[in-house]
């Protein structure tokens, strides 16, 4: 019996060994001349990329112990019973270089239209934020996305290569259907490793910034940490980034714990006339990484925001909170805070100059 058991413990451990070496969602941490490259950077330090403040992502025994207990066995509404509502829109036929729209697809899946370029940023479309599909599945829709129904993209922009926003089926889906990726330093070597073509892809770091046909592009610090494997703990960069048109300028923050960085981002960029503002997956044991919706509203204000539109929420459960207390506390903190926030429907167009007078609680009749 030992040695079956010992057999058996030996096969799976191996089984997941080969699984993590050549299944092709996990993607490929720089290497040789590219790795040598990204090392002159500043922010990378002795082996890994670094936060530009001391940030903590270790919990106790007990507190592990603790989350695991209550994501197994507590609801708690982590995910909504019905399917969300949609309204998924067609793609513009006419000009529409006048237009500066926004629409979100969930999580922080999203499509900038601005100056007449089709920006599609953190393209997460797939139906798992993790490796395998059992692990995060997205909550179901009323309408299905369907990725032919996107316009022409002119640009993907991505913010860090977890699962909930690097998608491997995704980027396969749309890596010929564009001509340009803009990410952070490192994220490339995934994008190759699925097939994207190196001229294709455009990596920068904290404060560099892109001329692209007439938008202005920076990648900006974030607080946060990346990796697809136990082994690859910040070997590529996140960022949050600006998107500076002819008449508008966008913040999208990625994801990240709270920090001063929005200020000096605020500073030097703002003000915005639009902020796509991280708000769920939130916990105290791992607030360094994740704001609290109440921190969404205060980065916001730092970077000099009009009008914000919270992301990160809407598609999968990656905490302990239900699936609607993020929008339930950040528009308390915005009526407190005077803060414009809008919550468009999953494919509902916005006109950034046109945000609805007040919140559309679309979210109260899904439980």
């Amino acid at each position: 019996m030992l040695l079956f058991l010992l057999l058996t413990v030996g096969l799976l451990t191996g089984s997941v060994v080969l699984f993590m070496q050549f299944a092709p969602q996990f993607g490929a941490p720089p290497a040789g001349q590219h790795l040598e490259q990204l090392k002159k950077s500043q922010n990378y330090g002795s082996d890994q990329f670094k936060n530009l403040v001391t940030t903590e992502m270790n919990m106790s025994i007990g507190q592990m112990t603790g989350t695991m207990y209550q994501w197994l066995f507590e609801d708690n509404g982590k995910a909504p019973k019905k399917p969300l509502p949609t309204r998924l829109a067609e793609p513009h036929q006419e000009d529409h270089d006048s237009i500066t729209q926004v629409t979100w697809f969930g999580h922080s899946a999203i499509l900038l239209e601005i100056d007449g370029k089709n920006l599609l940023i953190d393209p997460m479309f797939g139906p798992a934020a993790a490796p395998v599909s059992f692990l995060s599945k997205r909550f179901p829709y009323q309408q299905a996305i369907d990725l032919e129904n996107l316009p022409e993209i002119d640009a993907i922009i991505i913010s860090h290569d977890h699962y909930d926003h690097l998608d491997y089926p995704s980027i396969r889906y749309l890596k010929d259907k564009t001509n340009h990726f803009f990410v952070p330093l490192g994220v490339g070597s995934h994008l190759k490793e699925w097939g994207v073509e190196v001229s294709k892809i455009n990596e920068l770091d904290w404060w560099e910034s892109f001329s692209f046909e007439g938008l202005a592009l920076v990648a900006t610090p974030a607080r946060h940490f990346s990796g697809r494997k136990f082994n690859d703990r910040n070997k590529t960069l996140w960022a949050s980034w600006v998107i500076c048109g002819n008449k508008h300028k966008i913040f999208f923050s990625g994801d990240g714990g709270y920090f001063n960085g929005f200020k000096e981002i605020g500073t030097k960029y703002g003000p915005f006339d639009f902020t796509m503002i991280e708000c769920g997956q939130y916990n105290e044991n791992w607030a360094a990484i994740h704001m609290m919706p109440e921190q969404s509203v205060q980065a916001h204000l730092d970077v000099q925001g009009k009008v914000m539109m919270p992301i990160h929420w809407g598609a999968f459960s990656l905490s302990l909170h239900s699936w609607k207390e993020p929008v339930e506390r950040l528009l308390k903190k915005a009526g407190e805070e005077n803060v414009t926030a809008c919550f468009p429907i999953i494919g509902q167009p916005l006109d950034i100059e046109s945000p609805p007078a007040t919140a559309n609680y679309w979210w109260v009749s899904h439980e």
